[in-house]
């Protein structure tokens, strides 16, 4: 008997033991079989085709016509607006940056040689008695006219800086002692701030004592010399050799540059005489602008009046057209002429700031498609 249940107890525990092993290595196949898929295993996924997105196409902007360069019956017959910046992205980039200048700002250049005390001494168109010359001043100052220097004149006509929108240039011709400065414009300086341009001439038998009267002024800072040649009484002309033409635009740096340490920018032709050749000389030379006799108009930015062919009235003025640049012929006004054309300089200002409103849309439209890309947007 004790023999059987020992024979029971012994089989019982194998077949545990048996049951214990099969069921560790089913849990160990299913674990492997869970852990190691096959890619017959792998879920599947189908791609459903989808619309394909075509691309946007550009729009084509067509940019605008600029308009015309502005026009006015005020000036004389003869007489035609020149622009000089062929750019037309450059030009309302400086035209519309609303640091610059406003459209419809203008200078009103006036040229002086004497200023005469009694009408009776009154010899020519070129000078001016000086009960006229106080009275022309005070209605400058009373119409909102602001003195400029050369350089102010200059900065303006090259990139539209900021000048007063209503801008007179005061340019005395020749040589003058330091009296006729102190009677005649010292007093418009020390009250207003109004700056006076004197056209030098660097002649060798210029008196020492003349030269420290010259120098004293300068450096006071509101008398701006610029070049008026070195001979001078020989205007320059189709006959002047370019030796002639370069002995006037270098002699007079050099000798600026010795007495009054600046080197000038503007050559105000002696005797009104210029030619194309004398211009590019100038140019190469280093002068930035030059000036005649002639009294065509105002003059704005990208806007000189010149005439292209000879005025049979005014035979002494010659047409600046054909020099093909227009900053080295730019017109002045006899001081005898300007109260009588006040008015209508004034009314060239308005209408140039009406164009120029009247076109603004258009042009900026045109900067957008064309320039801003090259320029930047206009501040």
């Amino acid at each position: 008997m004790k023999q059987i249940i020992t024979w029971l107890c012994t089989t019982i525990l194998f077949i545990n033991i048996l049951l214990t092993s099969c069921s560790s290595s089913t849990i160990a196949s299913e674990t492997e079989k869970s852990t190691d898929l096959s890619p017959t295993d792998l879920p599947t996924f189908t791609l459903v085709p989808t619309d394909t997105l075509s691309p946007t196409p550009t729009v084509i902007r067509t940019p605008p016509s600029l308009p015309l360069l502005f026009q006015t019956p005020n000036l004389g017959a003869h007489v035609k607006p020149h622009n000089y910046i062929q750019d037309a992205c450059q030009y309302l980039k400086l035209k519309w940056d609303p640091e610059k200048s406003e459209p419809g700002t203008f200078a009103m250049v006036i040229m002086f040689h004497s200023i005469v005390k009694v009408e009776g001494e009154i010899t020519d168109a070129n000078q001016i008695t000086l009960k006229n010359f106080k009275k022309m001043m005070v209605e400058l100052k009373n119409q909102g006219f602001e003195a400029i220097n050369t350089e102010q004149l200059a900065n303006f006509l090259e990139s539209n800086a900021w000048i007063p929108p209503r801008s007179v240039l005061l340019l005395v011709d020749d040589r003058h002692y330091a009296q006729y400065f102190n009677t005649r414009f010292r007093k418009y300086w020390e009250d207003w701030g109004w700056l006076v341009v004197n056209a030098w001439i660097s002649h060798p038998d210029t008196l020492e004592v003349l030269w420290a009267e010259m120098e004293a002024l300068a450096a006071e800072g509101w008398v701006d010399f610029q070049a008026h040649g070195v001979i001078h009484n020989t205007p320059i002309s189709n006959n002047s050799t370019d030796e002639y033409v370069i002995n006037e635009l270098q002699g007079s740096i050099a000798a600026i540059q010795e007495h009054f340490n600046k080197r000038p920018i503007a050559i105000i032709w002696p005797g009104g005489g210029f030619t194309p050749r004398a211009a590019q000389l100038a140019r190469q030379s280093g002068y930035r602008l030059g000036f005649t006799i002639n009294p065509r108009g105002p003059v704005m930015f990208n806007w000189i009046p010149l005439a292209v062919q000879k005025d049979p009235d005014h035979p002494v003025h010659i047409p600046e057209g054909p020099v093909g640049d227009p900053l080295m012929v730019l017109p002045r006004y006899w001081p005898s002429q300007v109260l009588s054309v006040l008015d209508e300089v004034r009314v060239m200002g308005k209408e140039a700031a009406a164009y120029s409103e009247q076109n603004r849309q258009v042009e900026f439209e045109f900067y957008e498609i064309l320039c801003v890309h090259i320029y930047g947007p206009i501040r």
